[in-house]
């Protein structure tokens, strides 16, 4: 059975950098592989080289939050651009903070901070 279709991609606009990493997170993935994100939410944006198999997510960089400007749905697997270069891929969400964000976690071969990416704030940034 085939569940997906097509859809538009995620935008929105880096509103603050963040430039701190941690070795003992304990972030854990939300069992969905999608969620909705409404235009005007604000979420947060980490990168970790841990895989959808690991069960506590540790190894974290920090890039920083995100402002939602064209609301639809994140999936895992998503391509996550920054600026116009690509940062990773979705893993999937950790929901600690909920309802106030979601973390964002975008897998890629190592974690990585706003700064070690030279990040600004008013960046662009799209999932899709």
């Amino acid at each position: 059975m085939i569940e997906d279709g097509d859809k538009r991609a995620v935008a929105g606009t880096l509103v603050k950098v963040l430039v701190h990493r941690r070795e003992d997170r304990g972030m854990r993935l939300e069992e969905f592989a999608s969620r909705c994100v409404r235009k005007g939410e604000v979420h947060e944006l980490v990168t970790t080289d841990h895989d959808v198999a690991d069960g506590r997510i540790d190894r974290v960089g920090f890039l920083g939050f995100a402002e939602i400007e064209t609301g639809g749905v994140i999936d895992r697997g998503d391509e996550v651009r920054i600026g116009g270069a690509v940062v990773g891929t979705v893993l999937g969400f950790d929901a600690c903070h909920f309802p106030n964000h979601y973390n964002i976690l975008i897998r890629r071969d190592a974690p990585v901070t706003g700064s070690d990416i030279a990040l600004s704030p008013e960046s662009p940034v799209r999932f899709g």
